[in-house]
């Protein structure tokens, strides 16, 4: 999935046996590259990657992975009124951030509209049982990446809780997801600083927000490390499939705590695409936990909802140096 992934994890009870590393490993690996023979759009024989190239509009049968993903795809998409939609995968890939890179030229006003056209979550079906896709329009294609991770992620749980270790810690990339009774701390990153050029400005490793991890997940979705540059100009590699650009505003970075990682890695993309304050708005409203860390002039600052406090805040005793 173009990124790394790391777990840790406790033995259920002190008399319980070790879990041996290499069978852990190994069982993840295959976990992970079973999930990538569905969902990659990297990979042409990838299920999802046959079903883009399909111009069929009948039911085209998935696995129950992939229907998975995209029913929750759906569900977010209507939960934030198209500011989430995998359908914008044409446009994903006219600014350059599927398999060809696009580092030469801006898109036109009419490349955009064109694939623009293409767009809309609407026009993708879902079944379950049997699980299957279907697309209203011929060329209609879909990109899960921003769910794909954290849909891993929550695979990697529930693997490492089949194999004896419910007591864990799973991380793709940015997604993590806490399992147990044990209480992690995790980071959230600062944002990088960018230059009027909006270029970024290399700084250290910095931490916004300690955050206290306890049978949730936590996801982060940002601008400040995956990008393009076309002409000297910077431009983030979230798409808007509402004006077919890359999303841009005053946020830095959203980070969403939810019991489920598919669901807060969704949910990220798509409060970051709504911007401060309409995707501060639909948190408040729909009960969120987030951390909104936003660009006010060379200053960042920090927007949290209530049950972001709630669920994030360590107690005293996890400040404690160690």
């Amino acid at each position: 999935m173009g990124t790394t992934w790391s777990v840790k994890f406790f033995p259920p009870s002190p008399t319980a046996p070790a879990l041996d590393p290499t069978v852990v490993t190994a069982r993840i690996a295959a976990t992970l590259e079973h999930l990538e023979s569905l969902l990659s759009t990297y990979r042409p024989a990838s299920e999802l990657s046959r079903f883009n190239t399909s111009t069929s509009t009948e039911w085209f049968p998935v696995s129950t992975e992939l229907a998975r993903v995209a029913r929750e795809s759906r569900r977010i998409s209507e939960r934030t009124a198209g500011a989430f939609d995998a359908t914008v995968d044409p446009l994903v890939r006219l600014w350059g951030f599927g398999p060809q890179r696009r580092t030469t030229t801006v898109p036109t006003n009419s490349e955009i509209t064109t694939a623009r056209a293409l767009v809309g979550y609407d026009r993708l079906e879902v079944r379950l049982s049997p699980p299957a896709l279907r697309k209203s329009i011929p060329h209609l294609s879909s990109d899960f990446s921003s769910l794909a991770k954290g849909f891993a992620t929550d695979a990697l749980s529930e693997l490492l809780t089949s194999l004896g270790a419910p007591d864990h810690l799973a991380q793709i990339g940015g997604d993590l997801k806490a399992s147990g009774a044990h209480l992690w701390r995790a980071v959230i990153e600062q944002p990088v600083a960018r230059s009027a050029t909006l270029r970024p400005t290399p700084s250290p490793f910095a931490i916004a927000r300690l955050v206290s991890l306890s049978r949730h997940a936590l996801s982060t979705s940002g601008d400040s490390r995956n990008f393009t540059t076309i002409a000297g100009r910077r431009y983030g590699h979230i798409i808007d499939p509402r004006s077919g650009r890359p999303a841009t505003s005053a946020l830095a970075s959203v980070s969403v705590l939810h019991p489920s990682s598919a669901t807060s890695s969704a949910l990220a993309t798509a409060l970051f695409v709504l911007g401060p304050e309409d995707g501060f708005a639909l948190a408040i409203r729909e009960q969120l936990a987030c951390l909104f860390i936003v660009r006010e002039g060379p200053l960042l600052t920090q927007r949290t909802t209530p049950e972001f406090e709630r669920l994030a805040t360590p107690p005293s005793s996890e400040l404690a140096p160690r």
